[in-house]
């Protein structure tokens, strides 16, 4: 059936709009930290996919980092492992930590390359241990409680930070046809596995390599005022104003201070988008509009997106 006149001036529109963007964006670097429900729905999944696939193809350079907690809890729950968790981080043993790399550096890993693959791109996937990609130091975690007088200092096993990013790496693959999807998973000095929350490792590649955007994949339509609006274009100084007032608070607190991070280490901007919309990365960064918030050194959303 031919394509009605209306259809057809929308599709133009559309591609018209976008034109700008790719031709701002084309030979740069983009790092997506993929995560919450576009991992885990199938149609969210391959609209990822084609979006990543897209972005290669007009001249961009996206370098994909996931998650994948909910699938390394329900791997432990088969193989009765008890999950416990310290300020939201998991505890890792070793027992626990070769789930992990079986997840994230298996099945999570090889299901994202392997849907990028079929809509027609060249996905390579790599953990941090590939190359020594990420370096990695054990976490030290901080409690306090109220009666205590000075901190405590909890061991949670193989739970780690980035201590340098090998660029040598990700510039080879950035600089071919080839797309980089990376596990979050660490290698000590003494050659031990660790497991790094995915956002700080997005957060760092993007600051390493000078990227010209982060983007956050989340469950949320953005930031919100208390009203509960979307807030869409923000300077740093306004996010530091709203963590201060307790607009912005708990769970969110550390990636935002990722995004913080990211933009005063040279990185343009970052997007914290909701990836339970279809095709969500391509829209916020080929639309005037966008589907989250955007995070730069200045408030103007259209003109520096």
């Amino acid at each position: 059936m031919p394509i009605s006149r209306k259809a057809a001036m929308n599709v133009a529109q559309v591609l018209s709009e976008a034109l700008p963007y790719i031709q701002q964006f084309t030979g740069k670097t983009l790092v997506i930290k993929y995560g919450g429900n576009a991992m885990t729905e199938e149609e969210l999944k391959n609209s990822f996919a084609r979006d990543i696939v897209m972005m290669k193809l007009v001249g961009i350079n996206p370098i994909v980092v996931h998650g994948g907690g909910p699938q390394i809890g329900e791997l432990l729950n088969k193989l009765a492992i008890e999950s416990r968790f310290v300020n939201g981080m998991r505890v890792t043993d070793s027992a626990t930590m070769d789930v992990v790399e079986m997840v994230l550096g298996g099945l999570v890993n090889k299901d994202i390359v392997g849907l990028i693959n079929a809509n027609g791109g060249k996905a390579i996937g790599l953990t941090g241990k590939d190359g020594e990609l990420i370096r990695a130091k054990k976490l030290k975690v901080k409690h306090k409680s109220p009666e205590m007088q000075a901190p405590e200092i909890i061991d949670i096993g193989h739970v780690g930070e980035v201590e340098s990013i090998n660029t040598s790496v990700l510039e080879m693959l950035v600089n071919s046809d080839f797309i980089p999807v990376i596990a979050p998973i660490g290698v000590g000095e003494d050659g031990a596995s660790y497991n790094i929350n995915a956002d700080l490792v997005a957060g760092k590649i993007a600051e390493v390599l000078q990227a010209e955007k982060l983007m956050l994949l989340t469950n949320i339509a953005g930031l919100m005022d208390k009203e509960g609006n979307v807030l869409t274009g923000l300077s740093t100084a306004q996010v530091d104003a709203l963590i201060e007032d307790g607009t912005i608070h708990g769970g969110m607190l550390p990636k935002i201070g990722c995004a913080l991070d990211a933009v005063a280490a040279g990185v343009n901007s970052v997007h914290i988008i909701d990836g339970r919309v279809s095709h969500a990365t391509l829209l916020e960064i080929f639309t005037d509009e966008g589907v989250g918030t955007l995070i730069t050194n200045n408030s103007r959303h259209g003109e520096d997106q």
